[in-house]
């Protein structure tokens, strides 16, 4: 029988991703000048305030107040109405070193160990499927680009010229009894604006504006398997509660880490629980996530299976994970259990938190752009910090589907 399925994103606007986008900006600046910075950096926002506070050991200085302002700047919260601008915004930084209890864990010359340890105990989870050519389910990759969409017709400044940075999706999307997307039951979009004019007026003429601009935009960027998704009978709420002029930091209190599910794969799978903003890749909340991610896509990709998740685990101070875990869903194309392909993965996959900042680059100043419209499914690029060029998204790379393949047999 049909199922819906539903997944959410954030704007950069939005609070929380706003208090994750300062964390990975401060980051980012101390591994641009220390590439070894232990860095565990927590943001709150609300109402003209900025709060920082976390563990940090680095030999790089930085310029907190420049850092913070530019990222507010940049999101677009550049006008006192807001009640929250990159300008006149309070900042308080409190910040001490990293426990030297955790320290001698992690570092490989100190401590019970002899290598780099996981920086905590946890399980961390990757997933992917076939909905996408990104290998992301399509309720969260359709959330995700209706708010960069969204955020870009607001930066260009010609259309919808009302638009304010804070705001949020929801796709709902009908599968089949063979998990293969059929077409989109509802769209839900909630965007902060100006006030111009009675209420009533507003929101016909958002509404207008959101279906007959905004989502043209959108199917012109998708794969024509995915336009033929949408029909005449998609239901759409447009910001339903009506008038949503009191937004951003103003409206909520943001915090670093509170959209874990949107920064992953959108309720698909699983998540452990651990966030990704502000921890440098020691942390293996973050590494190993990002880690298991593109294990999961690459034996997709490989053929080894339609569907994957991907569990590992660790104990803090300890370099090995105490296990590796995969469920293909009954999906599998190989003749091995799950058991036995998580056995093959793990052989392959070093998943040692030294092998996998080594083999996926993470030491680099390239967290800032994860920081908004998801950490998955993303297209590797370059970054240039300070004149020097780094890999991003590496672990979206398809690198190791050569030797998957041999590895389980498939031509």
């Amino acid at each position: 029988m049909p199922y819906l399925f539903t997944s959410e994103s954030v704007s950069e606007g939005h609070p929380d991703k706003v208090a994750d986008q300062i964390s990975d900006a401060i980051l980012d600046a101390m591994l641009a000048q220390d590439p070894h910075s232990r860095v565990a950096c927590e943001t709150l926002v609300t109402t003209g305030q900025v709060v920082v506070a976390g563990e940090i050991t680095t030999k790089a200085n930085i310029d907190y107040q420049e850092v913070i302002r530019n990222t507010i700047q940049k999101i677009g919260y550049t006008k006192a109405e807001y009640k929250f601008d990159a300008e006149s915004c309070g900042i308080l930084v409190a910040v001490h070193q990293q426990s030297p209890d955790i320290a001698q864990g992690v570092d490989s010359d100190k401590g019970l160990h002899k290598e780099q340890g996981a920086g905590d105990q946890g399980m961390m989870f990757g997933y992917a499927n076939k909905d996408t050519d990104t290998y992301m389910p399509l309720p969260l990759a359709l959330s995700h680009l209706l708010l960069e969409e969204l955020s870009k017709i607001r930066k260009e400044g010609k259309q919808m010229k009302y638009l304010r940075p804070d705001a949020k999706s929801q796709v709902t999307i009908e599968y089949n009894d063979n998990n293969q997307p059929m077409r989109i039951d509802t769209i839900v979009i909630s965007t902060q604006h100006d006030d111009f004019g009675a209420e009533k007026k507003m929101l016909e003429q958002i509404k207008k504006d959101m279906i007959n601009i905004l989502i043209p935009r959108v199917m012109k960027k998708l794969p024509k398997k995915v336009q033929a998704l949408f029909n005449n009978k998609i239901v759409y709420h447009i910001n339903p509660t009506g008038k949503f002029v009191i937004g951003g930091p103003h409206g909520d209190t943001g915090l670093t880490g509170r959209k874990i599910i949107v920064d992953t794969f959108g309720g698909k799978g699983a998540h452990g629980g651990g966030a990704f903003s502000g921890k440098d890749p020691s942390k293996v909340d973050r590494s190993a996530a990002y880690a298991s991610r593109h294990i999961a896509k690459n034996l997709v990709a490989a053929g080894v299976c339609d569907e994957i998740l991907v569990q590992v685990a660790y104990a803090i101070g300890v370099a090995k994970p105490v296990g590796l875990y995969v469920n293909t869903y009954g999906t599998s194309k190989v003749k091995m259990t799950d058991g036995e392909i998580a056995k093959k993965a793990g052989e392959l996959f070093d998943m040692r938190p030294a092998a996998i900042l080594e083999r996926l680059k993470l030491k680099n100043p390239i967290y800032s752009e994860t920081a908004s419209y998801g950490h998955m499914g993303r297209t590797p690029g370059k970054k240039t910090v300070n004149g020097k060029s780094y890999e991003t998204f590496t672990w979206e790379k398809l690198d190791f589907v050569p030797q998957v393949k041999k590895a389980f047999g498939i031509k």
